[in-house]
């Protein structure tokens, strides 16, 4: 992958670029501001950009924002946030329309380098990657939608590792149950949500997500 790093922290920032360079990745531009994030995007070129959230100048949510800019200027790149924080309300405006290659992780929560790298793989291939504490927040942000409130709390614990970007077979094996009776919650809450189901697992995400961002 090639990927673009934007973290104003010099310790984290030289970390994560040694980190994917051991692994065979290239980083052609490591930044410390959401303006050099932009510019380097547009000369580089990356498959994804590894985002933090609070930089300069007042280092409350210029990572957020300029990650929704790189979305609208450059949509095939793919944008993961990597914050200690949750922005309930930038992250749903980052995750709805057209929200393909985006992902979402809390530093802290993060449990090692090849779960980071994982997640990194699957939202410069297109897919998506949330925290769960981040998929919890936007749920309780869109409780009151029109449909989410009809869903059961195994449909509601079904849907929360969708959008983490699990598979039904992941799902299952998350909820030690049977993939056909994964597949059934998920029919139940594409219907009660009023969503087409999709023979793609990662449309299928990020429909849901959509829908919860509106």
């Amino acid at each position: 992958m090639r990927v673009v790093i934007a973290e104003d922290a010099a310790l984290m920032r030289e970390g994560l670029i040694r980190l994917l360079e051991d692994r065979g990745h290239q980083v052609p531009a490591a930044v410390a501001d959401g303006d050099a994030l932009l510019a380097a995007v547009a000369e580089h070129r990356p498959d994804v950009a590894v985002v933090d959230i609070r930089m300069p100048p007042t280092h409350t949510d210029e990572g957020l924002r300029a990650a929704l800019e790189l979305r609208r200027r450059h949509p095939g790149t793919g944008v993961l946030v990597f914050s200690q924080y949750i922005e309930t309300r930038y992250a749903a405006q980052l995750l709805a329309g057209g929200a393909a290659g985006v992902g979402y992780l809390l530093k802290d929560r993060v449990a090692d380098v090849a779960e980071f790298i994982d997640a990194l793989g699957r939202v410069a291939a297109g897919g998506t990657a949330l925290d769960p504490e981040v998929v919890g927040q936007l749920l309780r942000a869109g409780r009151h939608t029109q449909g989410l409130a009809t869903l059961t709390r195994r449909e509601r614990e079904v849907l929360a590792l969708m959008a983490e970007g699990r598979s039904n077979a992941g799902i299952a094996a998350a909820l030690v149950v049977s993939g056909g009776a994964v597949e059934k919650h998920v029919a139940s809450i594409f219907g009660k949500l009023g969503l087409p189901p999709s023979e793609g697992d990662n449309r299928r995400v990020l429909a849901v997500l959509r829908y919860l961002a509106r």
